[in-house]
């Protein structure tokens, strides 16, 4: 990725995660995700009385990039933390990541100065995962 694309991602990501909604955890997070043509989408985490049954930013950034149509091909996802240790996508955000990445996807962990902290490809950090090309091996009749 080129300086201008991480710089774009970089202000994105934080831009988000300044309007995070984050009243309990207090734990503010942006997310931005540039795809393979080009297009550019964030979110932040946005919680609820109902902790923790909010919404994580990188899901926001992919709802985003989804309702807008065109590419859903994910080739760079930057996610935007606070403090030292790399705030890396939960379990649930990997699946969902992983559901429109490619073989190249990386993944990039800012803090809130925009400090890279990780960068790698989905597969370091969700290996032997299942996705939609595990689907498209036909049908399976259920036996009831």
């Amino acid at each position: 990725m080129d300086e201008k694309t991480h710089a774009t991602l970089t202000q994105k990501a934080l831009a988000a995660r300044s309007n995070a909604y984050a009243p309990y955890s207090r734990f503010l997070v942006g997310a931005a995700l540039i795809t393979e043509d080009g297009q550019v989408f964030s979110g932040c985490n946005v919680e609820n009385a109902a902790y923790p049954e909010g919404v994580c930013a990188e899901a926001g950034a992919i709802s985003a990039m989804v309702a807008a149509g065109g590419s859903r091909k994910i080739a760079t996802i930057m996610v935007a933390g606070k403090g030292p240790a790399p705030c890396l996508p939960c379990g649930g955000c990997r699946q969902k990541i992983r559901e429109f990445a490619t073989q190249r996807t990386c993944v990039l962990v800012v803090d809130e100065n925009g400090t890279e902290l990780f960068k790698d490809d989905l597969h370091a950090l969700l290996p032997h995962s299942f996705g939609p090309e595990n689907l498209e091996t036909g049908t399976d009749e259920n036996p009831a």
